[in-house]
């Protein structure tokens, strides 16, 4: 049958019907999202600009902070936009590529946090290889991979779609679109795509995931053989911060999309989708320069060169 879309906008949930509350949370979220957009914009600027930062684990820090740049640009602008409104609506040709890029982004962190987990996996385990397997070819070629890989889903739902015919109610319990709540607000059966997003979206992160898991299995055992306790120390510590970074993602990940939407689980479903779209992409820098001692050397090398020897910007690291 043709799709024939009968409502033209959704209306997304609002945070908050106060509106001293309202104001708020603009300026809270607002500052989360400059602080987010300069925290990862200073990675990638220092992974560019200092040569001795030019390493393929942080060649992935910087595709990762570019990751988490883009997918907080998705939610937060039109969060903010809807706060300063309160006009909580958005078309529904906008709500599914809002929900294209959500998905597109996430699957990419998924394939990346594999990549660099595998990148680990090398220098820990193989560290004599390391610059042979890990060259900046197979970098290149592995950093693509994720990039084009994560189209697979979002291209796959959003084709799905134009099965489905939107016909209300046109209210979503989120404050941006997803793939979920599209189904909600369909009068046409969703089976087949709840099917497919299923099949293809449980094959994708069982990959991503297994592909992690093993890398870090194959890790701690190399790393329990160490028999002083300052080399396991030392091997950790290259590991921890992508550690960290992994366990997050994936418990809001589960969370989100597999603990049912019960009246019991609402409200913190509401609050770990805040935290995992806004808070996060803050959270992921701010860890790795918490953690690197070469992440920080490079940015108080590069400020006091700022200050104090108006180079150019490729001799700042040097």
């Amino acid at each position: 049958m043709k799709n024939q879309t009968l409502i033209s906008n959704v209306l997304l949930m609002s945070l908050s019907e106060n509106q001293n509350i309202t104001y708020v949370l603009f300026v809270v979220f607002l500052l989360v999202y400059l602080m987010t957009f300069l925290t990862n914009f200073v990675i990638i600027f220092l992974v560019i600009t200092c040569s001795h930062l030019h390493t393929p684990m942080y060649f992935f820090l910087g595709n990762l902070a570019f990751l988490d740049m883009s997918y907080s640009s998705v939610t937060s602008p039109r969060m903010l936009f809807d706060l300063s409104t309160k006009n909580w609506t958005i078309s529904l040709p906008g709500c599914i590529v809002q929900m294209f890029f959500v998905i597109y982004f996430g699957s990419s962190e998924v394939f990346l946090l594999s990549s660099m987990s595998y990148d680990r996996y090398i220098a820990i385990c193989n560290p004599l290889y390391y610059s042979q397997i890990m060259s900046w070819g197979k970098c290149t070629q592995l950093v693509l991979l994720v990039w084009s890989s994560a189209l697979i889903a979002p291209i796959i739902f959003t084709l799905c779609l134009r099965r489905l015919t939107f016909c209300g109610p046109n209210f979503i319990q989120n404050f941006f679109c997803d793939l979920p709540h599209l189904f909600q607000i369909s009068c046409t059966d969703t089976f087949i795509n709840v099917l497919v997003l299923i099949i293809v979206g449980g094959v994708l992160c069982i990959i991503a995931f297994v592909a992690t898991f093993y890398s870090y299995v194959r890790i701690f055992r190399t790393v329990l053989k160490i028999r002083t306790n300052d080399g396991k120390r030392k091997a950790f510590s290259t590991c921890t911060s992508h550690l960290t970074v992994v366990v997050t993602f994936y418990a809001s990940i589960t969370f989100i999309y597999f603990v049912p939407n019960t009246s019991y689980f609402l409200t913190l479903n509401k609050v770990v989708t805040v935290l995992y779209t806004i808070i996060t992409p803050l959270l992921n820098p701010l860890v790795y320069s918490l953690r690197s001692k070469d992440l920080k050397a490079a940015l108080q090398r590069t400020l006091h060169v700022h200050m104090l020897i108006p180079e150019t910007i490729t001799r700042r690291c040097t």
